[in-house]
């Protein structure tokens, strides 16, 4: 039988939907849990430069004056409104945490929510938030490796040594550790080139498909199909979550490898009002 597709909504367009009112994004998860949504996923900004035209994307999707929420802060407030629906970051600037921090606070937060955290990193585009934050734009991708093979020797157990170029310890004991064996799982927004496919293989559970091209989705879901053979995993383990390009297209993202097809609310809703609604035609759709 093949795998259900889930549904996940990425709280994004906040300044539009919720105004000065940002609590609303807790009863938000709330009513998105109540009608069958399987995720929810927050985005992750610490700041915003004046350079948005360095997006390397296309056209940045939101305003310079957006709100953007921490998403681990975020997601812990969801964690307690909420009992069943998976909580996600889509993507967690890895790198401009330390990685001791960052293992805590995942771990912390997978503990309350009662393991129900998938964290999605990435390493940014803007040199203004790393400048602001302390930490070398460059070499950012080898250090996020860094970081997140430390936390999985802090999340295997205790008292944990780790030794890298960027992260060493020894013998600490980093607690509690997480509920979800090994440590939530990871998910990677990266390009499916040779190096993150092997990434992927070794500390990954999932990809997150910067574009939404199906067919490049296709050929990247099937690149690391064979990485997880490869590197001796069950290809049918990997997990994929792309945006849909409509309620309907879910048959099509399943047949290009997707396992998570997400809905961003600043694209999918003009205001709160239209929010219940949207919930419960997402929620029905056949899967």
């Amino acid at each position: 039988m093949a795998q259900r597709l889930q549904v996940s909504i990425t709280l994004s367009g906040l300044g539009r939907l919720f105004g000065t009112s940002l609590y609303g994004v807790v009863e938000t998860a709330a009513a998105a849990e109540a009608a069958g949504i399987d995720q929810i996923a927050v985005p992750d900004h610490l700041a915003i430069g004046p350079r948005t035209d360095r997006y390397p994307y296309g056209r940045f999707p939101l305003p310079p004056d957006e709100p953007w929420l921490e998403p681990l802060v975020a997601l812990g407030a969801i964690a307690g409104a909420t009992r069943r629906i998976r909580l996600a970051t889509g993507v967690l600037i890895a790198p401009l945490r330390p990685a001791l921090l960052l293992a805590k606070a995942l771990a912390t937060l997978d503990v309350l929510s009662q393991g129900r955290l998938d964290v999605g990193v990435g390493i940014g585009w803007q040199p203004e938030e790393y400048a602001a934050s302390g930490v070398p734009f460059e070499g950012r991708a080898a250090r996020m490796d860094d970081q997140l093979r430390a936390c999985r020797a802090l999340w295997s157990g205790a008292p944990a040594s780790f030794r890298s170029p960027t992260v060493h310890f020894d013998d600490l004991r980093c607690l509690p550790l997480p509920v979800q064996p090994g440590g939530p799982p990871i998910w990677f927004g990266v390009a499916p080139t040779a190096h993150n496919a092997r990434r992927i293989a070794e500390l990954g559970a999932g990809w997150l498909p910067i574009g939404g091209d199906l067919e490049e989705i296709a050929r990247g879901a099937a690149a690391l199909r064979r990485a997880f053979e490869r590197a001796g995993r069950d290809p049918a383990t990997l997990g994929v979550r792309a945006n849909a390009p409509s309620p309907d297209a879910l048959p099509k993202l399943r047949e290009a490898g997707v396992t998570i097809a997400s809905f961003a609310l600043a694209r999918w809703a003009s205001s709160r009002a239209e929010l219940p609604a949207l919930f419960e035609r997402l929620g029905a759709l056949p899967r």
